[in-house]
């Protein structure tokens, strides 16, 4: 076994691969320069945290449009300084009213859904999230913080190495499926019917008008901010965005209509929450991966990771091990919480955590799904009633923002790739297909398909308090990877006391040995990927225990993003994931100022 010396030694503490970025006035953390830009611009113009991510956001769905565009999702975390309050918004699609298993099964399908086309399409969510976010939290006026978009989507914007060439889900693996399925892709991605060169100027023509109608509701309104904000929405949901969804899912044979549009509405939500070491770590709800991360670390308090050494075998394994039994419980019960009881408070409770760390056996890897009852205080749920079925998950992208006064944002918007749905040619954007992520059996699966209900999803934005006092906000791309690889990233911040840049680089894994989010939602018992990077002994050690180990590419495991804020001086930072750099293929950058 190949390997390479671990994080940890003289020259990786002390030199990092990208330089600590510390400020006063700002941090902003992005996966495009571009919409890093964009960010520190709305602050610098007079708006706040949540202004400039919103900003931000729409600016990665036109350059990153292989990871997400408008037609996708986008989960918020938002603190605001004036309020004292996390609030989360739920930024994920919704199952159109026609969308029943007899549905699907009446269309050939069996016991999943599509990963890509139109029956894997729901009602589109970032859009709403983001005017709900801008109408409730922001300052600044839709056409502000859009006009960077529009800009890009309208005179072009320089085209990067990760849009054409990301595998599988850049413009290259997809030209064949565009040029002969797809004509309203090939018409904004293959200019001239050709691949772009990289540093080619590519534009969005009818994006640029979606967004300009859209402004131009607004400008043209009248009476107070809200009003004027809520004639955009008009306008996306129930005005001529509605309608060429509408016409595009009927002549397609999808189940979408107008009136799921009209009828949407973005949900404000409390988020789940739970203490970890005078650390308040807060996540999106059950409808949403995030409590894993949550799960994981009411597991983990039990034990004395500083004392098992940072990365060693004891460490890695216990770490493994927790993430498994939090998975578990997130393939039994996590569900859009309107349809179905998950049982949170049992699951985050301190009794149940204890249950479950008793579960870890030192000496071996188990590579059984073990699902527990928090009816029972943590006892095994009986083998007959546990579910079970990975590919790694399609893009995403994140953003982070804290201003001057200590707001913080963390969205993580996704969806809507160019590889999984074709551009509807009016809108310049495909629809999502986070519906795939439903099952259609058995008939008490949490996560069973149903009109009106929202898919469970893996994007999953992080906030945390320090103290009692607002620290940081941090999030990844990854799929079923992202709560792992933002597991091991807080750790590094508070049992070994690491920087955020540190953190960020130190070499990390994820777990297969639980169902995947999306279909076909297999999984690998007891796999682990790994960096090559860690102690060859370690990983002997690993795979002695029963681990098995599969070494990824080296700087493969992570593509994290975070902005913190010192409790105690106010100084600022932020930090990038130097893995995209090597990848040669997802942007990441931040600022700090």
């Amino acid at each position: 076994m190949t390997t390479r010396r671990a994080f940890g030694t003289d020259r990786t503490e002390r030199n990092p691969y990208f330089p600590r970025l510390l400020g006063r006035n700002g941090a902003v953390a992005t996966e495009h320069y571009l919409s890093a830009q964009c960010a520190r611009d709305m602050l610098k113009a007079g708006g706040n945290a949540i202004d400039a991510a919103v900003a931000a956001t729409f600016v990665e769905g036109v350059v990153n449009p292989n990871m997400h565009t408008i037609g996708g999702e986008c989960p918020m975390l938002i603190y605001l300084a004036r309020m004292g309050r996390v609030v989360c918004i739920n930024g994920n699609m919704m199952a159109p009213a026609l969308a029943t298993p007899r549905a699907f099964i009446e269309r050939g399908l069996t016991d999943i859904l599509p990963d890509e086309g139109i029956l894997a399409a729901g009602t589109p969510a970032a859009f709403g999230a983001l005017l709900t976010a801008l109408a409730r939290y922001g300052r600044l006026s839709f056409g502000e913080v859009v006009a960077p978009a529009l800009d890009y989507a309208r005179d072009g914007f320089p085209v990067h190495k990760g849009l054409v060439e990301q595998p599988n889900y850049g413009i290259r693996p997809c030209a064949e499926k565009f040029r002969t399925r797809w004509p309203g892709s090939a018409g904004v991605y293959l200019p001239d019917g050709r691949i772009p060169e990289i540093g080619q100027t590519l534009r969005n023509p009818a994006l640029a008008s979606v967004f300009e109608t859209l402004e131009r509701a607004e400008r043209t309104g009248s009476g107070s901010r809200e009003t004027r904000l809520n004639a955009v929405h008009q306008e996306y949901y129930a005005g001529i965005v509605a309608d060429a969804i509408h016409d595009y899912s009927v002549r397609r044979e999808g189940l979408l209509r107008r009136r799921d549009l009209e009828t949407f509405e973005t949900r404000i939500e409390n988020p789940a929450q739970i203490d970890y070491r005078g650390v308040r770590v807060f996540k999106c709800g059950p409808w949403n991966q995030g409590p894993v991360l949550l799960q994981a670390l009411a597991i983990l308090e039990g034990f004395d990771l500083k004392a098992m050494g940072h990365l060693s075998a004891d460490y890695l394994h216990t770490v493994v091990e927790a993430a498994k039994l939090a998975y578990a419980d997130r393939e039994q019960y996590y569900g859009d919480p309107v349809h179905v009881n998950v049982p949170m408070a049992g699951l985050l409770s301190k009794t149940y955590a204890r249950r479950r760390a008793a579960l870890i056996d030192p000496a071996r890897a188990i590579a059984e799904l073990r699902p527990g009852d928090p009816a029972r205080e943590g006892a095994l749920l009986p083998a007959e009633q546990r579910l079970g079925g990975k590919a790694w998950g399609p893009g995403t992208v994140h953003v982070d923002v804290i201003d001057a006064e200590g707001n913080m944002a963390a969205f993580t918007p996704s969806g809507a790739w160019i590889r999984s749905q074709e551009v509807v040619p009016q809108l310049g954007f495909p629809l999502g297909t986070r519906m795939q992520t439903f099952y259609l059996a058995p008939a008490h699966h949490p996560n069973l398909v149903a009109p009106g209900k929202r898919p469970r999803t893996t994007i999953s934005p992080s906030l945390a308090f320090r103290d009692g006092k607002p620290w940081m906000v941090f999030g990844s791309m990854g799929g079923d990877q992202q709560d792992q690889w933002m597991l091991q990233f807080l750790l590094n911040r508070v049992d070994f006391g690491m920087t955020v840049q540190a953190a960020i680089e130190a070499p990390k894994f994820s777990s297969e040995a639980f169902p995947g989010f999306f279909t076909p939602h297999d999984f690998l018992p007891n796999r682990v990927r790994i960096e090559p990077r860690h102690d060859p002994a370690v990983l002997e050690e690993l795979a002695r225990r029963g681990h098995d180990l599969e070494l990824a590419g080296d700087w493969t495991e992570g593509y994290l993003l975070a902005a913190a804020r010192d409790p105690l001086t106010g100084l600022l930072e932020a930090g990038c994931d130097p893995r995209a750099e090597k990848s040669e293929v997802f942007p990441s950058f931040a600022l700090c100022w």
